[in-house]
């Protein structure tokens, strides 16, 4: 594939969903770009062509697509075996799961916002409450699903990476009642593909955004 084909992934440095992308395509071994925005200072040529003003957005060419699920899709799709099973009931669930990802992630976000202990836990427990559900329907052996990499994995893994952080940082893991979610979450860091998928200071910068908020998560650290 020549430099002009290749995707071109447009990104900010902590996003969870673009790092979604990234991993599928380093598991894939997908030769792409990646180019990196401000969201406090979105370009021009950016919100001309993101509909929803977020990222991540891949550039095909003269196409762009939007929404990490729909995006990881595509390159699913689009490059070598697919990470999604062939059976359609079992295809359906791990769609269900990757929707579910999002509010997962979407959660964790709000704890490193809370100010209030009060708002934390009540976060916290609902957190606690999803990951129970998720601690159902993932496999023994560290993959979502069997002994194989999925989409629903590279849906997962930034959460998991970034509960590690959290939980080195301030000593509060949102994992620790989870024995299936740690061992998924230690396989899941020990891959190539996850630990490539973020800039080298990633564990300073995202430190860095939740001590700028100056919430409970800060006292927790201290």
């Amino acid at each position: 594939m020549s430099k002009i084909d290749q995707p071109i992934l447009v990104s900010f440095k902590l996003c969870p969903f673009v790092q979604r992308a990234v991993i599928t395509m380093l598991h894939k071994k997908i030769d792409y770009t990646i180019e990196y925005i401000e969201l406090s200072k979105k370009p021009d040529w950016f919100l001309n062509i993101s509909p929803l003003g977020k990222v991540p957005l891949l550039r095909v060419g003269e196409e762009v697509l939007f929404e990490s699920a729909v995006i990881n899709e595509y390159l699913d799709e689009s490059y070598g075996e697919s990470m999604l099973p062939k059976d359609l009931l079992e295809k359906a669930q791990h769609r269900a799961w990757i929707e579910f990802s999002s509010s997962i992630n979407n959660a964790q976000h709000q704890l490193t916002q809370a100010r209030r202990e009060q708002t934390f836990r009540q976060i916290q427990s609902d957190l606690a409450k999803k990951l129970a559900h998720l601690e159902q329907q993932v496999d023994d052996k560290g993959y979502f699903s069997g002994d194989s990499f999925s989409l629903v994995d590279s849906a997962f893994a930034p959460f998991l990476m970034r509960s590690q952080i959290l939980a080195d940082e301030t000593g509060e893991d949102s994992l620790e009642d989870f024995r299936k979610l740690l061992k998924w979450r230690e396989n899941m860091l020990s891959l190539d593909a996850v630990k490539n998928s973020v800039v080298e200071d990633f564990e300073e910068l995202y430190n860095e955004a939740y001590y700028e908020r100056d919430g409970y998560l800060v006292q927790l650290a201290s």
